[in-house]
């Protein structure tokens, strides 16, 4: 390399601290990192939580390039190759697709390996040898993935083996304990960071079963994904939708939200929800427009007025039995 430019890796940054260390341990070798960080889809979403990845690479000081949860990911929750995690969550699937992404994108800004925070051992399913050896083979970075915090425990990668990087000044972390992990942290100062898998919402298992009970319906895109963590979520006897918000935040979200074909149902002068019915269907629009105003202040008057898209309906609103029935557990 000419020059006094620096040699440059990219990393998978979730901003959690296994990826801020291993961030760390490649810049304190001179190496220049990008941070390759997925959101969206069952991922965090940058439009709910402005800044908080962003902050910590810029305390860094390394750059931060959004990838986006697509399709192509949400096609492999359906039917992933190597199974799932206690939820609905397929690690190892999703991890191959995540590092071959990142790796391409890297190998764009002329990237000369990629870094993981992973752990040896620290999840039993997607990280053991055996784990983490398919999941280099599989997204096309064999020999390039380099995972620092357990590296002397790992066949040596080529930018070890070129002396691009000192395999010396790695760690053999293992297992689930983050005692060292907490301890190197000290060390370099860093006080805020998340907790452990606390990005993917494919393992928390109330959104896992909302997520499965909408593959089954058919509802698989990226919008009606993003959807599952908002809101109550109920299904009508003829299979439409109704979302239901629980607070400001979630009603201005779901106003933002609205799929093709779908209708907003408005209840904030009561004062109450939003909701909104998927699809638009007349016949349903009154037993929606009853959920959103069993969730309404007025929820103990005979009758109340909602605006469900540009129509005004006078509803009464539904029992607790009613909606106990529809909602989706």
């Amino acid at each position: 390399m000419s020059g006094d430019k620096k040699p440059l890796a990219v990393a998978l940054f979730s901003g959690g601290l296994d990826s801020v260390l291993a961030v760390r341990l490649i810049l304190d070798q001179g190496i220049q990192v990008i941070g390759m960080n997925f959101s969206g889809g069952y991922c965090p979403d940058p439009r709910e939580k402005k800044g908080a990845v962003e902050r910590t690479a810029e305390q860094l000081g390394i750059e931060l390039v959004r990838l986006p949860i697509d399709q192509e990911f949400i096609e492999l929750v359906k039917a992933p190759r190597y199974g799932r995690g206690r939820n609905m969550n397929p690690c190892i699937d999703c991890h191959i697709l995540m590092v071959k992404r990142a790796w391409e994108s890297g190998q764009k800004h002329g990237a000369e390996f990629i870094v993981t925070g992973e752990v040896l051992g620290q999840r039993p399913m997607s990280q053991n040898k055996q784990g983490l050896m398919l999941v280099a083979k599989r997204s096309g970075a064999e020999g390039k993935l380099l995972r620092p915090l357990s590296a002397k425990l790992l066949e040596p990668t080529e930018p070890e083996k070129t002396g691009l990087v000192d395999r010396g000044k790695f760690l053999d972390i293992q297992g689930r304990t983050r005692r060292r992990q907490l301890e190197l942290a000290e060390r370099y100062g860093i006080t805020d960071f998340p907790t452990p898998a606390g990005g993917c919402l494919l393992t928390d298992r109330n959104f896992a079963r909302r997520m499965r009970e909408a593959l089954e319906r058919g509802e698989d895109s990226v919008e009606m994904v993003e959807l599952l963590r908002f809101g109550r979520h109920f299904r009508l006897d003829s299979g439409t939708k109704v979302i239901v918000g629980r607070n400001k935040s979630e009603n201005e979200e779901l106003r933002q939200r609205t799929p093709a074909g779908s209708v907003v149902i408005d209840g904030t002068h009561l004062p109450g929800p939003v909701g909104l019915l998927i699809p638009d269907r007349k016949d349903d629009r009154m037993m929606a427009a009853r959920l959103c105003g069993r969730y309404s202040d007025q929820r103990n008057e005979s009758k109340v007025k909602l605006k469900v898209g540009d129509d005004e309906l006078e509803v009464e609103p539904a029992s607790p039995e009613e909606t106990a029935q529809l909602v989706i557990e």
